[in-house]
């Protein structure tokens, strides 16, 4: 008989029963979950990861570790190495902690913490060149690269798995963009456009014109004039004025759908991230984008799903943007969204 497969999946704290759901339908049973993480179980071996719109990250699962102890805690780690790898080395070495609470409360952000950084230093200066390649722990992954990866359950719980960097987001540590912001971002709107740019692929260039629906105050266009684009933000709210006076900001005190289709003339992206009823979004986005002139490549879409109850109507708003006959449309929670899913739509 086959060897099973098991697999650790990181999710946002709430997100467990819809990635529990989605895993039962590839096949897998569920061995153990906290919030933010699940791990799973397969009967056939060689079984591609789980994956879904609520999986943040997927890898090959290893083992795990419980004690008080930080030393033996890394003595078991080399261990489950030495039984389940044998003299394999690791390009990259990935350490992050689970999202504990959700993204917001207490003004939780995910990512790698300070214990994850010490706990991760500690590994990296254990394992060494035995068992990794790299120079340091929590690099940006190569393409393809072979990753060791530890998540951190709890400071003093670990679970132990691999993974290959087939993705931009298995790229980064815990699949949450490192970025470090030149100035100080207006709001958390401007790490939110920043992992929607990356993650679609959208070749966004300097001088580009862009679209934001519901700018205000400013965190998504503070990114988007980061990297040099022209940028019309629509909002009946006011923008912050360290923002408003921008050079290459248009911003338009009213709402996108009340506008004449003139104003997006020359756009092409449209950034979409307002406090609407989605059905109402996507009414709004369709009245634009499929108006004869035009000229949009790329709409990167936020849609807020209220509670994650409400996650069957994802196909249904999938649906209505395949009517507006787009090349390619991806669908994911991006690590940085809170109730809320992105859409990247590539019109051309």
């Amino acid at each position: 008989m086959a060897e099973p497969s098991f697999a650790m999946l990181c999710c946002a704290h709430g997100a467990e029963q819809v990635v529990k759901e989605s895993m039962s339908q590839q096949g897998w049973r569920l061995a153990f979950s906290r919030p933010g993480f699940v791990t799973a179980k397969h009967d056939q071996s060689d079984t591609p990861l789980p994956g879904g719109p609520f999986v943040r990250t997927a890898a090959h699962t290893l083992g795990q570790t419980r004690n008080s102890g930080g030393r033996q805690q890394i003595d078991a780690l080399k261990q489950i190495l030495q039984a389940k790898t044998g003299s394999q080395r690791f390009d990259e070495l990935h350490v992050w902690p689970r999202d504990r609470v959700p993204i917001g409360r207490f003004g939780f952000e995910p990512g790698v913490d300070e214990v994850a950084k010490a706990v991760a230093d500690e590994i990296f200066q254990t394992l060494g060149s035995d068992w990794l390649h790299c120079d340091r722990p929590n690099r940006i992954a190569e393409l393809d690269a072979n990753v060791l990866d530890v998540v951190l359950v709890d400071p003093s719980h670990w679970f132990v798995g691999f993974h290959h960097a087939r993705s931009l987001p298995a790229r980064w540590p815990g699949a949450i963009q490192p970025i470090e912001p030149r100035f100080e971002p207006i709001s958390r709107a401007y790490y939110k456009a920043a992992e929607a740019i990356a993650w679609s692929g959208f070749d966004l260039q300097p001088g580009d014109l862009a679209v934001e629906v519901g700018s205000a105050p400013g965190g998504a266009c503070g990114r988007l004039l980061e990297l040099g684009l022209r940028v019309i933000g629509i909002d009946p709210a006011e923008m912050d004025p360290r923002i408003a006076g921008h050079p290459k900001l248009r911003h338009l005190r009213a709402r996108a759908g009340d506008l004449p289709r003139s104003t997006f003339r020359g756009a092409k992206w449209l950034f979409v991230d307002s406090n609407v009823r989605p059905d109402k979004t996507l009414t709004t986005i369709e009245n634009i984008v499929t108006h004869p002139h035009s000229d949009f490549v790329g709409l990167l879409i936020t849609l807020k799903i209220g509670n994650y109850d409400a996650v069957d109507r994802l196909d249904s708003w999938q649906r209505q943007m395949e009517q507006w006959e787009p090349k390619s449309i991806h669908c994911r929670q991006l690590a940085r969204n809170k109730v809320e899913v992105c859409f990247a739509v590539q019109m051309r």
